[in-house]
């Protein structure tokens, strides 16, 4: 590649960072990480380190791949058999600034939006304070599984969750009532 064209390349990726999400990958059809049929993008970077995490490729955040946000999101709008998206990690709530963004125009399409993280949704409650994006976040996403996985508490007849310490959180509905909304899928 000749120096100029690289120069270029290097300016307009700097250029236009705020418009790129680093991610560990994207699952395009999922039935197992949410209700439905899903995408799912992995968040890149992840600071809790769970014992026996089964994505520790995700905990650095200079691994993963730059993506595009509206690029995702554009081609979101053509995959109408989606029930909706799920971010999973990594952690989310670690690119809160980005994962705003898509959470933001993700509801424009509109389409359902999971998230799994190692916060507690209390924690998160008391980080959105503080952060705007996170904030954002918490506006936007429908359903959020909450906490670290414990491998002691790890159970494979449970829906959606890694363990049993995790919880299926209605986000709007808890945010509404003030009052921490459990959906529960096992007994559905």
């Amino acid at each position: 590649m000749h120096k100029e064209c690289k120069s270029h390349m290097m300016k307009k990726t700097k250029n236009n960072l705020s418009s790129q999400i680093r991610l560990a990958g994207i699952a395009q059809q999922s039935l197992v990480n949410g209700k439905g049929m899903r995408k799912v993008f992995f968040s890149q970077g992840c600071t809790h380190h769970c014992p026996a995490c089964f994505n520790k490729e995700t905990w650095p955040f200079e691994g993963g791949q730059i993506f595009e946000m509206d690029e995702l999101i554009d081609q979101l709008k053509e995959e109408t058999y989606l029930d909706g998206v799920t971010f999973s990690g990594g952690e989310p709530f670690q690119q809160q600034n980005k994962f705003a963004y898509m959470a933001t125009e993700i509801k424009k399409i509109p389409m359902n939006i999971w998230c799994y993280t190692g916060y507690t949704f209390d924690q998160l409650l008391e980080l959105s304070k503080k952060d705007s994006n996170i904030k954002t976040m918490l506006e936007n996403i429908d359903v959020i599984v909450d906490g670290k996985f414990d491998e002691n508490l790890q159970d494979p007849k449970i829906k959606f969750r890694g363990s049993k310490n995790q919880r299926i959180i209605d986000v709007q509905k808890s945010l509404k009532n003030n009052k921490i909304e459990i959906l529960d899928f096992d007994n559905n």
